[in-house]
């Protein structure tokens, strides 16, 4: 076909109909060459490299149809996974030959490989979707990691990168009309500074940001593990399934933010909070996101124990405070269990925590050197230097009124412990007669009887402030609209995750015990980050700087607490409880 044979006279209206045909066919024949032409034919009508005068007009309506057939014809013609090789095609109207950086594709010094298309991924199971529109298609990379990360805390086979695919022609116009043609692929990261487009600041390239997200989780996630990791308490014993994995890579100066879940849980319900919050620029910039599982039926001083041995071994082997002094501001968020496992990191306990549990001094006890040890690291916590910072959310911190029902017991008495939480039990008991009084049964040191109102450990820890040198936050969600007093979320009432000793405390009515992915609940995270970058000697914060306001705006209820907390500034134009979109938000999904 020539451009005799068309009714339309401007060479843009026969180029998009060219595409469209093209694209047409290749979907009835499936003939990945006749979407490599559609692409082409899409992209010489976009025309994005030329000047203003010489493209489709923002108003024309082809213009979003083009970018989309660009888009879906190089994801049906490059395949999966996508090869960055040269290449030649055989096209309905000649030869196109296909041109590949001879250098590896890199991303933060990290060679990319196994390349996936994202523009036909259908994404389910959060509550908001997060593009960039623009030109290109929108893809996900592996970054190949060193082997002294791959030994460390990072996930080395599931971390997926947004990154934007473009086939682009120099003079597309002429050389669709020509028998031959030429074309080079350029991959652009979404945030690597050392990526660069070759398409002018006017036409944005398209990414999508939640479809990598949700890829990484899923294949990272083993949503076994959430009930398994409750009866099994040896599930993490063996090394196979790693406990504190990473979103990225750790760049210098970015700040961890360490999410701890709550019982028969996993990390992946931290994903609606890691997908919002990722969209503000300034926390991208600023902070990372680092997950940690565990097997939530063992006893919560030895989880507590896992999760600062694992932020030791991961700061040491990133290099250490010294290598980048970020690593010294962690930010610990804990949902339910979790937030008694970050608080056992926050509390300098001397042996309050072991006298509330036990009468008799621990050096008393006739135990064998590794029994003491552990009950020392366990039961006698100090803070560690990097913990600036606690966020509690939905904590039990005076226990669960669920955790104190028979039935909860019986479960709990179903968990099998890890055989050092069986062999230090064993020792205590057997060290001294009087103790068993303490009835020191195996399933008594558990997870589900310690949350038990009833528990010596959690009615010692109450009593135990957080460290005056670490901020701390609650977010507590009720049900209902009535007196505080009287209100629980389903599973934690608020008197029991109230506690006085912090500088914020949010109260999220009509929203239930998993309240991670509250729209209010992430705000107040977001709000809570954004503040420790403008506290002390750091910059003051911007004009439009999220406030308490605005997250009473929202919905949110802030109750008085002992700690000395900023004024609430009812003069301050409330801002944008999320940042203007980079791209575009939709959601939740249908």
């Amino acid at each position: 076909m020539t451009q005799r044979h068309f009714y339309a006279h401007k060479l843009e209206d026969q180029l998009f109909a060219l595409a469209e045909l093209s694209y047409q066919r290749a979907r009835k024949t499936q003939d990945r060459a006749q979407f490599m032409a559609a692409a082409l034919y899409a992209y010489a009508y976009l025309n994005p490299t030329a000047p203003e005068a010489d493209r489709p007009s923002g108003y024309d309506p082809h213009l979003r149809q083009a970018c989309d057939i660009y888009m879906f014809g190089l994801t049906e013609a490059l395949g999966t996974p996508i090869t960055l090789s040269a290449q030649q095609w055989s096209l309905p109207s000649g030869t196109l030959d296909v041109e590949a950086s001879t250098t590896p594709f890199q991303w933060h010094g990290h060679e990319l490989t196994d390349l996936r298309p994202l523009a036909r991924l259908s994404i389910s199971g959060v509550q908001n979707i997060y593009r960039h529109m623009g030109l290109g298609e929108p893809v996900a990379g592996l970054p190949l990691l060193t082997k002294q990360e791959s030994q460390s805390f990072q996930i080395t086979d599931k971390l997926r990168v947004p990154l934007n695919l473009q086939l682009v022609m120099n003079n597309p116009r002429q050389q669709v009309l020509a028998d031959h043609q030429t074309a080079v692929l350029h991959l652009t990261a979404i945030d690597d500074p050392h990526s660069s487009s070759s398409l002018p600041d006017d036409a944005p390239l398209q990414y999508d940001q939640t479809a990598a997200r949700a890829v990484s989780l899923n294949e990272a996630m083993d949503w076994s593990t959430e009930y398994k990791g409750f009866l099994d308490g040896r599930l993490f014993d063996q090394g196979s399934i790693p406990q504190l994995i990473a979103i990225e890579p750790h760049q210098h100066g970015h700040r961890p933010v360490i999410l701890v879940h709550g019982t028969a849980s996993s990390a992946a319900r931290w994903a609606d909070m890691i997908n919002d919050l990722l969209e503000d620029p300034e926390i991208r910039q600023n902070y990372e996101f680092w997950l940690f599982s565990y097997a939530t039926g063992n006893p919560i001083p030895y989880s507590a124990l896992q999760l600062r041995k694992a932020l030791e071994q991961a700061v040491h082997q990133l290099g250490g405070v010294q290598a980048d002094p970020a690593l010294g501001e962690m930010t610990l968020i804990g949902h339910s269990q979790g937030g008694l496992l970050i608080k056992l990191l926050a509390i300098d306990a001397g042996d309050k925590l072991w006298n509330g549990m036990i009468s008799r001094p621990l050096n008393s006890l006739n135990l064998n050197t590794p029994s003491k040890t552990l009950l020392q690291e366990a039961l006698f916590p100090a803070p560690p230097p990097e913990v600036k910072s606690v966020v509690f959310i939905s904590t039990p911190q005076h226990g669960s009124y669920i955790a104190g029902f028979s039935l909860a017991h019986l479960v709990g008495r179903m968990v099998t412990f890890p055989l050092t939480v069986t062999e230090v039990t064993k020792a205590v008991m057997s060290s001294d007669p009087n103790i068993r009084r303490l009835n020191m049964r195996p399933w008594r040191v558990g997870s589900v009887y310690g949350m038990s109102p009833r528990s010596s450990f959690i009615r010692s820890l109450a009593t135990i402030p957080v460290a005056n040198q670490i901020s701390a936050h609650s977010i507590i969600p009720v049900l209902g609209d009535g007196p505080l007093e009287k209100q629980n979320d389903g599973v934690v009432s608020y008197k029991s995750a109230h506690m006085e000793n912090v500088d914020s405390e949010l109260v999220v009515r009509r929203s239930g015990h998993s309240t991670q992915s509250n729209p209010i609940t992430i705000a107040e995270v977001r709000r809570i980050l954004l503040e420790q970058l403008h506290t002390g000697p750091h910059p003051p914060p911007p004009a439009e700087f999220l406030t308490r306001r605005d997250i009473m705006t929202l919905g949110g209820q802030y109750v008085p607490t002992t700690r000395t907390a900023p004024p609430i500034n009812d003069n301050q134009p409330a801002a944008p409880v999320f940042p203007a979109p980079t791209g575009m938000a939709t959601g939740p999904n249908p």
